[in-house]
């Protein structure tokens, strides 16, 4: 199926898609709940080829730049205006296109869908490497740039209002925090609708996070979500893993940080077989460790949902 190479919005805004990518952007493919994105092997995979197995929507949708935030020295985040047809599941990914760059990106959105609603925007935090879509980002990309997106992955969190209680596990390595702070972000929107309504609404159980990064500095999100935490005390947790510190840690993260990986006896707290669902995001060996020793705890393999980062 052809795709055109202008998309109009509503309000009239045009917007180029790169004609080289056209013949690439309507791939769909069922796939388990479970599988996720896979390690790319010795010949470096391109996004689409490595996401080729995942479910996509098929709708492209036109979305234009309007902020961008140093969210460290090596990440910028975006704020991007999107198509009011717009939507994605926490935890979910776009495919990136971007006029005049023939590489196409993939970015997991790091904001809520309840941002998307109240404001009709979404973020993506994108590391610095030299890979086109990224190096875009960092290099070319300015408020009113103006890209393409469509929304695809199976790793996400979308209960309904009739399912059970869950206590989630949230496990992150590096840049791998972005779409465990959707998820964390869209949980505490859920939670504000269940105070709204009396506690009508969803079963949310707890949440705890493990995050780990090279130093503070590149621990994205951090003032949030210790904020989360402060706001929903008997129901967020976290915990700060940082492997290459070389300065003193700020005293306010103090309480937070562990200047180690994530160990087994943390983990242990947090995992009832019969309760938890953990959700892991990070480097490929990181997330085997992890999920090894997540089985060895007793927790099933259902209940370990992961995504890799190359």
């Amino acid at each position: 199926m052809s795709v055109p190479s202008i998309l109009l919005t509503s309000a009239g805004r045009s917007f180029s898609l790169p004609r080289s990518s056209a013949g690439l952007l309507r791939c769909r493919q069922p796939v388990s709940h479970s599988i996720t994105r896979n390690m790319a092997s010795k010949r470096q995979m391109d996004h689409l080829e490595r996401t080729a197995g995942n479910n996509r929507q098929n709708d492209l949708y036109p979305a234009q730049v309007c902020g961008i935030i140093k969210e460290s020295e090596t990440v910028r985040r975006l704020r991007i205006a999107v198509h009011p047809d717009f939507n994605f599941k926490a935890g979910q990914w776009v495919d990136f296109f971007i006029p005049g760059v023939e590489k196409v990106g993939g970015f997991s959105m790091c904001s809520s869908p309840g941002l998307l609603q109240r404001e009709g925007v979404i973020e993506l935090a994108v590391k610095y490497t030299k890979h086109p879509p990224a190096h875009w980002v960092h290099t070319m990309c300015t408020v009113g740039s103006q890209v393409v997106m469509r929304v695809g992955g199976d790793f996400f969190f979308d209960p309904s209002v009739s399912d059970p209680s869950v206590d989630l596990l949230l496990v992150a390595g590096g840049v791998g925090i972005n779409p465990l702070y959707s998820i964390l972000l869209h949980t505490a929107d859920l939670l504000h609708l269940n105070h709204a309504s009396g506690g009508r609404d969803y079963n949310i159980g707890s949440a705890h996070l493990c995050y780990s990064a090279k130093n503070t500095q590149e621990l994205l999100f951090k003032s949030s979500i210790l904020q989360a935490c402060r706001e929903f005390p008997d129901k967020f947790s976290c915990e700060f893993h940082v492997t290459q510190q070389s300065t003193d840690v700020e005293p306010d993260l103090q309480p937070f940080i562990n200047c180690k990986r994530v160990t087994e006896t943390e983990l242990r707290t947090h995992v009832d077989p019969q309760r938890t669902l953990c959700y892991l995001c990070g480097p490929p060996p990181m997330i085997e460790a992890i999920s090894k020793t997540l089985m060895d705890l007793g927790l099933s393999e259902d209940r370990i949902v992961f995504e890799k980062w190359w």
